[in-house]
C-alpha cells in the first residue's frame, strides 16, 4: 500500500496525495486499479464545458522534422531578410492574415480552420514523444530509444486502454480502433528507432496497428533519389504489418489451422518483454480480426477510390496515406496517424537543416498543401467533418536565422520556442489565428499553448476527462496529462 505524509497537494508527477493513498487502500476493500481509475473518472468531474465529446474520430497529420514557422503559417515580411528568408507572404480567405506562398490551397481554406502560432516549449529536439504522449519533458537519450521506460503512451494508446478499462470483455472489433501510416515510425530510415507513437509505459500491446506502404517510387529528383514522398506509382498498396498470408495460405485454412502462432513466434523479441503474454494474446486476437476481415481488405485498398480523387490527394505517400486514413475512418477506425516519416537518412522530411528553400518550394509545401485541403474537402463533401478532428502537429520549429552547413547557409535549425499547428473539424472553432510571435518569430508575444495544452484540447473533444487516472509499469497512477489546460480558444 502506498502512504504519504504530508499535505493534500500535487506530487511531482501530477498525482495528489489523495489519489495515492486511495491508490493503496484500494486493495483493502477488494478494488483493482482499473476499478479506482473508472471510479475516479466518474467523481466529481461532470461539468466539462464546449465541445466535450464532439468528436467521434480523428486524423493526426504528423509532420516529422519540425516545420519551419517562418515560411508556412507565420511569416514575417518585416524581419530582416536573413531572417524571413526567400518565402513571399500570400493574403488568406482571413483578412489580414498572411502565411507562405507555398500553400496557396491551405490558404483558401485558412477561414474554415484554427492556427494555433503561438506553440511553445523547451526541448528543441525531435520529441515526437513529448508532442503526442502529456509526459512533462523528454531528452536525447529517450527521443533515440523507443524502448526508453520512462516513455509515457501515446495518447491513441491510451483510448486502446481506457476502452478496454471501460468496456471489459468486449469483443475486439472487426476493424482496429487506432492505426498508423505508412510504416512503424522511423523503421525506414537509420541509425536511430525514434519515440513517439508508441505505448510508453501501458507496453507494446497498445502500440497502434501499422498499415504499411508497399509501392514503388517515381520521382528521382527529391532530396532523397526514390523517396516516395517525391511520387509514387499508382498501383501502391497498404498492408497491415505482420498479417499478410503467405503464398497458397487461405483464410480457411488458417482458420482452421490456427497457424498464426507460428507466424507470429518471430515476433516475440519485438514486444515487450515485461508484458509478453498479454502482447501475444492481443496480437493474435488483433491479427486473425485483421485478416478475417473483409471491412479492413476493403478499406486498404485504395485502388476501389475514383482516379480523380487519388489524383486531388495526390500521387505521393503523404498524399494516399492521407486518402486511407480517410477511408480508415469511415469504415469504423477511431484513430488514424499519418506520419510524414524520415526517409532513408536522417535530416530528410521537414528538418530543413539543409536545402531548405527548394525543398519547401518542389516537395514539401505542395504535398502537404495538396493533401490536407483534399481531405478537408473530402471529409466535408462525406458529411464525416462535423466528427471527425483533423490534427496537423509537428514537434517544433526552427530557427529564425539561417543555418551553415558545409557551403550552404540554406537552411534552418531546431527551434521550439515559437512554432505554429494547425487543427480543423469536429469542435473546432473556424476562422481563428491563436497567437502571435514576436518580430522574428524567435518567441511567443502572447497566448502561449504547449503541446500538453493540445492533448488536453484533444481529450475534451473525443469525451475524455483529460485529468484521468492511467496506471505505469509499476502501478502508480499517473494523469493522462502530466501538465497544462484547455485551449479553450480552439474550442466551437
Amino acid at each position: 500500500m502506498l502512504r504519504v505524509l504530508g499535505s493534500n497537494r500535487n506530487v511531482c508527477d501530477g498525482v495528489s496525495r489523495r489519489d495515492m493513498i486511495q491508490a493503496g487502500g484500494a486493495s483493502l476493500l477488494g478494488l483493482g486499479l482499473s476499478d479506482l481509475l473508472r471510479a475516479a473518472d466518474a467523481d466529481g468531474n461532470a461539468q466539462h464545458g464546449p465541445g466535450f465529446g464532439k468528436a467521434k474520430n480523428v486524423i493526426l497529420l504528423f509532420l516529422y522534422g519540425g516545420v519551419s514557422q517562418l515560411d508556412t503559417f507565420d511569416p514575417k515580411p518585416g524581419a530582416p531578410a536573413d531572417i524571413r528568408g526567400p518565402c513571399q507572404p500570400i493574403s488568406t480567405a482571413i483578412t489580414g492574415v498572411q502565411i507562405g506562398e507555398h500553400l496557396p490551397q491551405v490558404a483558401t481554406k485558412l477561414d474554415r480552420v484554427s492556427l494555433v502560432r503561438s506553440m511553445s516549449h523547451p526541448h528543441p529536439i525531435h520529441g515526437v514523444a513529448f508532442a503526442t504522449t502529456g509526459i512533462d519533458k523528454v531528452d536525447i537519450p529517450m527521443e533515440l530509444n523507443r524502448d526508453d521506460t520512462r516513455h509515457w503512451p501515446y495518447f491513441g494508446s491510451v483510448l486502446e486502454y481506457l476502452d478496454e478499462v471501460d468496456h471489459p470483455g468486449a469483443r475486439r472489433p472487426a476493424i482496429p480502433k487506432t492505426m498508423h501510416l505508412p510504416w512503424v515510425q522511423s523503421s525506414r530510415s537509420v541509425p536511430h528507432k525514434r519515440a513517439g507513437l508508441y505505448g510508453g509505459f501501458l507496453g507494446a500491446r497498445y502500440n497502434p496497428v501499422v498499415a504499411e506502404f508497399v509501392g514503388e517510387p517515381t520521382n528521382e529528383n527529391t532530396y532523397r533519389p526514390f523517396d516516395p514522398y517525391g511520387g509514387i506509382k499508382p498501383d501502391c498498396r497498404f498492408e497491415v504489418q505482420g498479417t499478410g498470408l503467405p503464398d497458397g495460405l487461405t483464410i480457411d485454412r488458417l482458420s482452421v489451422r490456427d497457424s498464426l502462432l507460428d507466424q507470429f513466434d518471430h515476433r516475440r523479441r519485438d514486444l515487450d518483454t515485461s508484458q509478453i503474454g498479454s502482447s501475444l494474446d492481443r496480437f493474435r486476437d488483433m491479427a486473425m480480426s485483421v485478416i478475417a476481415s473483409p471491412r479492413l481488405r476493403d478499406a486498404l485498398d485504395i485502388s476501389n477510390e475514383p482516379a480523380a480523387l487519388r489524383a486531388r490527394y495526390g500521387h505521393h505517400l503523404f498524399g494516399q496515406s492521407a486518402l486511407l486514413a480517410r477511408r480508415l475512418v469511415e469504415s469504423g477506425t477511431r484513430l488514424v496517424s499519418v506520419f510524414w516519416d524520415e526517409f532513408k537518412q536522417s535530416c530528410g522530411t521537414w528538418d530543413t537543416h539543409e536545402k531548405q528553400s527548394p525543398r519547401l518550394k518542389d516537395e514539401l509545401c505542395p504535398g502537404f498543401d495538396q493533401a490536407f485541403t483534399a481531405l478537408f474537402e473530402d471529409l466535408e463533401n462525406r458529411g464525416m467533418l462535423d466528427e471527425t478532428l483533423v490534427l496537423c502537429l509537428t514537434e517544433h520549429g526552427r530557427t529564425p536565422k539561417a543555418e551553415r552547413r558545409g557551403d550552404s547557409a540554406d537552411g534552418r535549425g531546431h527551434w521550439s520556442q515559437a512554432y505554429s499547428c494547425l487543427f480543423a473539424g469536429a469542435g473546432i472553432q473556424e476562422g481563428q489565428v491563436i497567437g502571435s510571435t514576436d518580430r522574428d518569430a524567435a518567441f511567443v508575444a502572447n497566448h502561449p499553448v504547449s503541446p500538453n495544452d493540445v492533448l488536453h484540447t484533444i481529450y475534451h473533444l473525443l469525451g475524455v476527462d483529460s485529468h484521468r487516472l492511467i496506471p505505469d509499469r509499476l502501478g502508480r497512477p499517473l494523469p493522462l496529462v502530466a501538465d497544462g489546460e484547455i485551449v479553450a480558444d480552439l474550442l466551437a
